[in-house]
């Protein structure tokens, strides 16, 4: 396991100290910034979270081998390690295609419950076994058909949808000691003011008063009817936008609710995919005051012939190999998510948080008792941070020098731990993630040489750690010719290395002498869908695409 504090070859010790402590030659007039709380303390910050499914993106991971699974589990979630995610949501299984597959429902029919299908239950309890305070949170993409009752929309019968999914958080209680956090209400989708205020209703009757609702998954449009109806203002927690660009809205703003980018990112995890990553962490406040970003998607552990290769914080999609890349956007997920907790405070805009004069943005966050400060800057350019959607407008970054100078609670800082990272677009090999000397507070300020396309974290926070592993094995492709019986799985689990894509295909007894079990495809009425995938084309694929 690494330590915390990185080690440099003694030829490159001189210029990471140049390129802290050293103002730079450019042209310009230094600016100067406040990081201060005496007027008080911006909104509550709510966590980094990662998105498993919409759908099956971890279907791969679940079979990986060991060590190599439980290692990329911990470049998730274990704190202080990798990722160490805040928020993780799931999607609750709809029976129906939901972008890379199906993720199967826990009611086929409306007689029917079962609690260990899929692979979901497992990743929520094996993030928790990593961090205990990870939240969890679940969001419908799809229902299946009985929950529509032939009218192919989950409101037709508010009360029956409401069940349904209560019913999936009861489970999760029930069967895998997982307590919820957040329920979303179908994604992407319109919304049913009557469905939600019901939905809230009954999770309330039946004790599941914690768990809060996040409305719609969607846009902002939500707002108006916020701001018209107090009452469905009350049965709304927090409203989680789609790819919102930064921006949110003054409707939005007056609503006084949290704002969550509740997904975002869908990037190829590349160093252009991290520069989107770390652009948006820190400017979805900067812009939109939102306080809590998820990444769609957590991992690509999904085939690469599905849609959206590698667009998850990292890579897993080989378990036949073991084979794995912790990407970058892994450690621009770490400058924030290692220093900072979920009910931190966001500073003021102008006292901590705002835009740098001369391209990128900057952020502060303090923790309850003040005693703990993180700042965030980033100085991604244009063309290194341009995400999948919405499209990016023009603007510049330039190399620059910044000051800061600490009031209020901070004033008597002397010193702000410090890492780095420089994502490199040349040739050159980037440096994620690197601890640094750390930063002289003196008389209060100091002052950055920032370059281009770097994140950097100061904070008072001691820990902090850049976790390694021995090099997983290498890659290969899909083992050819490949055999399953289906004898070794419990009935009703899915077969390793397949990848549902139209209906569902579990294991089931054959009642046949010469075999025991059969792989079967179950679902019989057309799900309430998200993707329109007609059921009587069922799909499921296996193996190495390059063969096709």
């Amino acid at each position: 396991m690494a330590k915390s504090v990185t080690s440099f070859p003694s030829a490159l010790l001189p210029c990471v100290l140049c390129l802290l402590f050293q103002p730079i030659s450019t042209g310009y007039q230094p600016a100067a910034y406040i990081v201060d709380d005496i007027g008080g303390l911006g909104r509550r910050f709510d966590g980094i979270g990662g998105l498993s499914g919409g759908g099956a993106t971890s279907r791969l991971l679940v079979n990986y081998p060991q060590p190599q699974r439980d290692q990329i589990l911990d470049f998730l979630f274990k704190p202080n390690f990798g990722a160490s995610l805040h928020i993780l949501k799931v999607e609750i299984g709809g029976d129906s295609q939901s972008t890379d597959g199906t993720e199967s429902s826990h009611m086929h029919e409306m007689w029917d419950e079962n609690y260990q299908r899929g692979y979901e239950w497992w990743l929520m309890k094996e993030a928790k076994k990593r961090n205990p305070n990870i939240k969890l949170y679940g969001l419908p993409w799809a229902f299946p058909g009985w929950v529509g009752q032939g009218s192919m929309s989950p409101y037709a019968h508010p009360e029956l949808t409401a069940s349904y999914v209560v019913k999936w958080l009861l489970g999760a209680k029930k069967y895998h000691n997982l307590t919820i956090d957040y329920v979303g209400i179908w994604n992407e989708r319109a919304y049913n003011v009557k469905y939600i205020k019901i939905l809230r209703m009954l999770l309330d009757q039946h004790g599941l008063n914690h768990t809060r609702i996040v409305a719609a998954d969607g846009n902002w449009g939500i707002t108006t009817d916020i701001l018209k109806d107090k009452d469905f203002a009350a049965a709304v927690d927090i409203i989680g936008v789609h790819y919102p660009g930064t921006l949110s809205t003054a409707e939005a703003v007056n609503t006084n609710k949290p704002l969550w980018s509740s997904e975002d990112y869908s990037t190829f995890n590349d160093n252009v995919g991290a520069g989107c990553w770390a652009r948006i962490l820190n400017q979805n406040y900067v812009n939109g005051n939102m306080t809590s970003t998820i990444s769609w998607n957590l991992i690509a552990s999904y085939y690469e012939a599905l849609p959206y290769p590698r667009n998850g914080l990292m890579t897993a999609d080989q378990p036949w190999a073991g084979f794995y890349v912790v990407e970058n956007p892994i450690w621009v997920t770490a400058h924030t998510s290692q220093f900072t907790q979920i009910g931190w405070s966001y500073l003021r805009h102008g006292s901590g948080v705002g835009k740098l004069s001369y391209g990128g943005s900057y952020v502060s966050l303090t923790s309850p008792d003040k005693k703990d400060l993180t700042m965030i800057i980033e100085t991604m350019s244009h063309d290194h941070s341009i995400c999948i959607r919405p499209p990016l407008p023009q603007y510049k970054v330039v190399p620059q020098n910044a000051t800061f100078t600490l009031k209020g609670t901070f004033a008597t800082i002397t010193s702000l731990n410090a890492w780095y990272t420089k994502l490199n677009f040349t040739g050159t090999s980037s440096e994620p993630f690197k601890q640094v000397t750390p930063i002289k507070v003196i008389g209060g300020s100091f002052t950055l040489p920032l370059d281009v396309d770097v994140i950097i974290t100061l904070t008072t926070i001691t820990g902090g750690n850049k976790g390694s592993y021995a090099i997983p094995p290498p890659p290969k492709p899909f083992p050819l010719p490949y055999t399953e019986d289906f004898e070794s799985y419990p009935e009703n689990s899915e077969a390793n290395n397949f990848a549902q894509q139209i209906g569902v295909f579990e294991i089931h007894p054959s009642n046949h002498l010469s075999h025991k079990q059969v792989m079967q495809q179950v679902v019989q009425e057309q799900p309430c869908d998200w993707c329109s995938q007609k059921l009587i084309n069922p799909l499921n694929v296996i193996g190495n695409h390059n063969c096709l």
